[in-house]
Order: structure tokens, then sequence, then C-alpha cells
């Protein structure tokens, strides 16, 4: 009777203890969400990144400060140190058949290689993706024209293409950066396309359009610049094949021609000494893998993290 003459609590009090329902028990743990896809990929993302960034510094640090370091010219010769193992006489890789300080030749070469690397995929990266958006977004005869350029390109050999280019016109530094340029822009058009075949259909777009704007001005203002981070992975991926494609043609001797002295020229003098001076070989070729490794895991965690992103995104 007591209970029931209690006058009704005000509306806005707190609930009883006992009125509040109890937590739902779990059976998931912390070592089953450690051990979950997601977190593991997550940690390999994670691991190709920092790991992909540490090998790419490795490289790229020493080489663009080589000017600054406290080594030997690259072109200075002493043939009374010719040939000296790595660690000898304050020499850290060596020298190498004209008694040249092999370390200062691999910074300095790396320069030459990944200058013309870089300028490579950035003039590729232009073409594709200017290339790409516009198949993709007008269609028709624009989508036919570079869809068939793409065909016949992709379709010749790669190397011997590039040497027959380099043959034609010389081997200077502009035509290797052209010729490598030109080599590698199918690979950002066809990205880009399927990209903005994906991104002509959304919403946005289509209320661009009610909007009066321009085709142009939808494409460059609103359609590039949501796919331009994804098309820049492909570009970073790129620039490792363009340092291998430089060190290629450099090995052939087709690529810049002496004084420069690229990684792949390196290589290619060192190669009748291999038998009995290791190093004039293994090195540069060890500082050539640890540069397209970590350019190859870089690009991978990035594009596993936009991945990531875009899918917790939607």
């Amino acid at each position: 009777m007591k209970g029931a003459l209690e006058p009704p609590a005000p509306a806005g009090s707190p609930a009883p203890a006992e009125a509040t329902p109890a937590a739902r028990p779990t059976r998931v743990t912390a070592r089953d969400l450690a051990r979950a896809t997601a977190t593991r990929r997550r940690r390999s993302a994670s691991l190709k990144l920092w790991t992909g960034t540490v090998c790419t510094l490795l490289v790229v640090v020493p080489v663009a400060l080589a000017q600054l370091l406290p080594l030997p010219g690259a072109n200075d010769q002493d043939l009374s140190r010719r040939r000296l193992a790595p660690l000898t006489d304050g020499h850290l890789f060596g020298t190498d058949q004209l008694g040249r300080d092999l370390l200062s030749r691999v910074l300095h070469g790396g320069q030459v290689s990944l200058s013309i690397g870089v300028l490579a995929v950035l003039v590729s990266g232009l073409i594709g993706i200017v290339a790409g958006a516009a198949a993709g977004y007008f269609g028709r005869w624009v989508d036919a024209i570079v869809s068939r350029l793409l065909e016949a390109q992709m379709s010749l050999p790669l190397l011997m293409m590039l040497l027959l280019v380099v043959a034609l016109f010389g081997p200077s530094v502009t035509v290797i950066t052209c010729v490598i340029a030109i080599a590698q822009w199918p690979e950002v058009a066809r990205l880009t396309r399927s990209l903005v075949l994906v991104e002509r259909e959304k919403p946005y777009v289509a209320a661009a359009r009610v909007l009066g704007l321009r085709q142009i001005a939808i494409l460059a203002r609103h359609i590039i610049p949501n796919i331009v981070r994804q098309a820049s992975l492909v570009v970073l991926l790129l620039l490792a094949q363009a340092v291998l494609l430089e060190s290629a043609l450099s090995y052939l001797g087709a690529g810049p021609q002496r004084p420069f002295a690229t990684w792949g020229r390196i290589i290619s003098d060192g190669q009748d000494y291999i038998t009995t001076s290791w190093w004039l070989v293994t090195l540069p070729g060890l500082v050539i893998a640890l540069l397209v490794v970590g350019v190859n895991l870089l690009g991978d965690g990035l594009r596993d993290r936009t991945r990531r992103r875009a899918t917790e995104g939607s």
C-alpha cells in the first residue's frame, strides 16, 4: 500500500537504477579483435608504409645530399688505389677499376637516374590523367582513339621500342626522359579512365550538369580532383619502373653518355671484374634493389590505406 500511495516521479528525473538494462555479454575478446582480418590488413598496410618509407629515404636522402657529403669527386681517378675492397682506406664502397670512389659514383649517378625517373613519371602521369579522363568522361570517338592508342602501344615490346627510339634520336637525357614517359602513360590512362567512368555517374556530376556547368569545367573542377589521389599512387609505383628502365638502357649502352655516371653504366663498367671485385656490381645493384623495393612497398601501403578509408567512408 505504501508503494501505491507514493507520488509519480517527475518527467525529467532519471530512471531508477534497477530499470537500466544490463550490458549484453559478448564472447569477442581483445585477442579475437587482434586476429581479425581488418586488423591484420591495417597492420600490414602500416608495416608496408613504414618499411617502404625507410628503404626509400635510405637511398633518396644520400643521393640528394651527395654534393654536401665529404666524398671524393665522382670522376677523380687514382690508379694506385684501383679496386680497393669496401671499408678500405676510407672508401665505404671501395674503388672501381680506375681508382674512383664507388660510393661517390653511386650517389652522383643516382642523381641522374632519379632525375630522369622523376621527370618521366611526372610527364607520363600528366599525359595519362588527361587522356584517361577525357576518354572516360566524353566516351564515343575520344574513348575509341585513346583506347586504340593504348592497345597499340601495349602490344609493342617495351625495351625494344625504347632502344629503337634512342637509336633514332640519340641517347640524351631529354630523349630518354621523354621516351620513358611515353612508354609509361598507358598504365595511368587505363586506371584514370576506369575511375572517371565510375565518377561521372554519381549524383554530384548530374547536379553540376543541371546547374549549367560546362563539360570541361565539370571534368577539371570536380571529377579529376576526386580521382587524382588514386591515380597518383600508380604514378608513384611507376617511379621504380622508370629507374629500372633507365638503368637497363644505360647498362646496354643506350643511356646518358659520359661524363654522366648512371647506375646502369656503373654496373656495366664493373661486370668484367665481377669474379675478382664483386662490389663493383653488387653494391650498385643493391642500391637499385633497395630503392625499387622501397617505392613498391610505399605505394602498396598508401594504396591499401586509401582503399580502407574509402571502404570505411562508404
